[in-house]
């Protein structure tokens, strides 16, 4: 954390992540020092993988999977200790259906990146998703909290919507301003 908030008292800092974090649900602290980017020496593998990551991505938005697939596997392969790569290949995976493989690239994501940065936050993300999507809300609101607090804004208006109290709150609001619109208010 830097030193001009150092001498800032825990009250004024909790103030402070309101007023800047307007979205996350009450208690939860964005924490800046998870928020900062990690440094990656650039090495020539480095450079390589970062490279076979670009044309995976390429790949996957021209349709072809199988060719990003093989692409982020090589950037893997080259440097296996960067989350990157997972993490890329699991959307791969995901987009070909095979769910369980895109969960084990996800949780290597995030083992690797140390559950910090901008990696583990689509990493979290895309977990959250994928388990929604296979009607595990529990867990999927957990890893869009994670997400959230790495800075993640799609994760902060899912754990929002995810709310029962907001959905709620969400409903009434709709049906008293749809009973303005028609007049009966």
């Amino acid at each position: 954390m830097s030193n001009d908030r150092a001498h800032v008292s825990a009250h004024d800092s909790a103030v402070l992540n309101r007023i800047f974090n307007p979205n996350l649900p009450y208690g939860d602290v964005v924490d800046e020092e998870e928020v900062e980017k990690e440094i990656e020496e650039e090495t020539v593998d480095v450079k390589v993988s970062k490279q076979l990551e670009v044309q995976g991505v390429q790949a996957a938005e021209s349709g072809d999977v199988e060719a990003a697939l093989n692409l982020f596997s090589q950037a893997i392969g080259n440097t296996p200790q960067r989350a990157s790569g997972y993490n890329n290949r699991a959307q791969a995976l995901r987009l070909k259906g095979d769910v369980l493989g895109a969960l084990e690239d996800l949780n290597m994501a995030i083992t690797l990146s140390n559950g910090t940065g901008s990696v583990a936050c689509q990493a979290y993300t895309q977990r959250g998703l994928i388990y929604k999507l296979e009607g595990e809300e529990e867990k999927s609101l957990e890893d869009f909290k994670h997400a959230s607090r790495l800075g993640g804004q799609f994760a902060k208006q899912q754990v929002i919507a995810m709310n029962p109290y907001a959905a709620l709150c969400n409903q009434m609001l709709c049906e008293v301003m749809q009973k303005v619109r028609s007049g009966e208010v």
